[in-house]
């Protein structure tokens, strides 16, 4: 076999394996629900969505941001806004919010792609502060109530998402488009540049690519798909909650993130599983679940550097 064929042959191979594990990953979303509580279900794939966002800014582009949790809480807050406030249908209430993140993403990606590494990170958390007071402090969020009993309402005026096999068939969409998007944009040219900037940005520059531009689309997809994550979560639980724009909601995705695989696509799938199971099964222990979450973390950091799916994908050699 010539070298040529190689070189076609592993990435229809890779291929492959990223297609029978992406085909798995929606076979057992699809099927779940007969066996495992629906909202959790979707809880998980809600927080997924987030990770996979966040994941396309850190993973492939090597940003890191410390204030993501504003794209996921202002898109929730104008989500449950545009349902309860407006009476729009839950797909106008879903698109409204993922374009007012996106645009909350242009706006604070302007300032915050100047600086780089911890400056970078810095920049997010001081603007996702800022973000967090105001919806602390703006009187049509509800302060720290949130906007409650938002309604679900029916999807295009016809299917009434208040029905649970139709609630979960709107957030598995929204959650498998999701995905498909991250996947198609990290395979895309665009995506290939990304991961360039990544690995050398001095290099990308010399060869004559627009970086700064780059950086900042990555940053407003990811913002805009954290978004639809955020929206999908009000929907679900029919609340805009204030800690869904807090600090610590940002801490949570980086540890999601983290743990699935730093740069995987299924990574941060496996990461938001796991911890959102933590959160529901160790509940009961009130202050003790952040402490075990610490202690989770720094072992998986210490033995599995890559995170879960990262050693799985660096053992058989093919990214996952």
């Amino acid at each position: 076999m010539n070298t040529l064929t190689l070189r076609l042959a592993e990435p229809l191979a890779v291929r492959r394996i990223q297609a029978a594990a992406f085909a798995a990953m929606i076979a057992f979303f699809a099927i779940a629900p007969l066996f495992i509580y629906p909202v959790y279900l979707m809880k998980v794939m809600c927080f997924a969505l987030f990770a996979c966002a966040f994941n396309l800014l850190i993973g492939f582009c090597g940003l890191l941001s410390f204030g993501h949790a504003m794209f996921f809480g202002v898109a929730g807050y104008a989500t449950a806004h545009a349902a309860k406030v407006w009476g729009l249908t839950p797909e106008l209430a879903v698109l409204f919010g993922m374009a007012c993140a996106g645009t909350l993403g242009l706006a604070t990606g302007l300032l915050a792609i100047r600086r780089q590494g911890i400056y970078f990170a810095m920049i997010t958390l001081a603007l996702a502060q800022m973000v967090y007071f105001f919806v602390l402090q703006a009187p049509f969020t509800g302060g720290e109530n949130g906007l409650q009993a938002v309604p679900r309402g029916r999807l295009f005026g016809l299917i009434d998402l208040n029905q649970p096999a139709a609630l979960y068939a709107f957030v598995f969409a929204i959650f498998v488009a999701g995905f498909f998007a991250v996947w198609r944009i990290v395979h895309s040219p665009f995506g290939q540049v990304l991961k360039a900037i990544r690995e050398n940005e001095p290099r990308a520059i010399s060869l004559g690519y627009e970086v700064d531009r780059h950086k900042l689309l990555a940053f407003v997809l990811s913002a805009t798909l954290a978004g639809a994550a955020g929206a999908a979560k009000v929907l679900v639980f029919q609340l805009a909650a204030l800690p869904d724009a807090h600090w610590s909601m940002s801490g949570e995705v980086v540890l999601m993130t983290l743990l699935g695989g730093l740069g995987t696509l299924l990574g941060p799938v496996v990461g938001a599983a796991v911890i959102v199971m933590m959160h529901n099964y160790l509940a009961h222990l009130d202050a003790w679940v952040m402490t075990i979450q610490g202690v989770i973390f720094a072992v998986c950091v210490l033995a599995f550097r890559r995170g879960l799916i990262g050693e799985i994908a660096h053992r058989i050699g093919r990214p996952l």
